[in-house]
């Protein structure tokens, strides 16, 4: 369990934005968000997210990993931040990190660098936690996702074969995945 804190740096960056935590309300608006952010990769990327289930969401809601980013009292944002990701990180999750999956902007939002500020908030999330290393993975060769995420500071490490899948969502059995860390 992350934390039992509900809000972390609430009003971080201006008086209409917040970050707080996902409540089980939230979850009819966080799976529309992924569809519509599976959408546009669709018409962007060769590999996508898959349907998400509801199942899924809701465990992270309750084991308190899903976040929202909150403007004009509206979701704009939402991902998951654990502290342990072993499938994915393998050898490298006994680095004390916090793991970042599924950022999601709704559309209404887009261009507005809200991952930027995402990233702001995990770096404080991080060292309120006393963790060393925000971490992201991505599924397959996406150029122009790694270059976004290194404009924000994460080194790339390369791209790696997971060598166990199973219990993942679709997209991961799909290729290889580009491993992101950047070090508080």
């Amino acid at each position: 369990m992350v934390t039992q804190e509900n809000e972390i740096s609430p009003r971080l960056f201006h008086p209409n934005m917040k970050i707080i935590r996902c409540t089980q309300n939230d979850i009819v608006d966080i799976l529309e968000i992924y569809r519509l952010a599976t959408s546009y990769q669709k018409l962007k990327f060769d590999i996508h997210w898959p349907v998400f289930d509801e199942q899924l969401i809701k465990t992270e809601i309750a084991d308190s990993h899903m976040w929202k980013l909150m403007l004009q009292d509206r979701i704009a944002c939402i991902w998951s931040a654990c502290f342990s990701d072993p499938q994915i990180w393998e050898e490298r999750n006994s680095d004390p990190s916090v793991y970042i999956h599924r950022i999601a902007t709704h559309p209404d939002f887009r261009g507005q660098q809200l991952t930027g500020r995402i990233i702001q908030w995990a770096k404080r999330f991080a060292k309120l936690h006393h963790k060393d290393f925000i971490r992201m993975d991505t599924v397959g060769n996406n150029i122009g996702l790694i270059q976004y995420y290194q404009k924000y500071g994460f080194e790339f490490l390369g791209l790696f074969t997971l060598r166990d899948t199973s219990g993942l969502p679709a997209h991961y059995q799909k290729g290889p995945v580009s491993l992101f860390q950047l070090r508080i």
